[in-house]
């Protein structure tokens, strides 16, 4: 059940997104018993994964850090309680490594200079 009103601790997420997640996050705590936070975690990851499409990734537990890199407009923190909800859709646009960057490195020896 969801116990007392769910505050934002940041988001870049438009108001439509932000109240999507607070929805199923009542929602979930409806459904699940509030200790069990890998079941609400899954609900609301696969809602918005429905709704959104992929990549979202969500943390739920009373007790946790976290340091991620995620898509803009696509990052929630908020608490329901002392229950605390990460939501965010991870980011793989890494910058592609340049042609032969690691020409210019120097060998470290062969198989049999390391043996001796």
């Amino acid at each position: 059940m969801l116990e007392g009103k769910a505050v934002i601790g940041e988001t870049d997420m438009l108001q439509t997104m932000q109240q999507d997640a607070l929805d199923l996050a009542a929602k979930a705590l409806d459904v699940f018993d509030a200790t069990d936070a890998t079941a609400i975690a899954r609900f609301i990851k696969q809602e918005f994964d429905r709704m959104y499409g992929p990549g979202w990734q969500c943390v739920v537990g009373r007790d946790f850090g976290s340091f991620v890199t995620h898509c803009f407009g696509c990052f929630i923190y908020f608490q329901v309680g002392s229950l605390s909800i990460l939501l965010f859709r991870g980011s793989a646009s890494y910058p592609e490594p340049e042609k032969n960057q690691f020409e210019a490195l120097e060998p470290l020896g062969t198989l049999d200079t390391m043996k001796a």
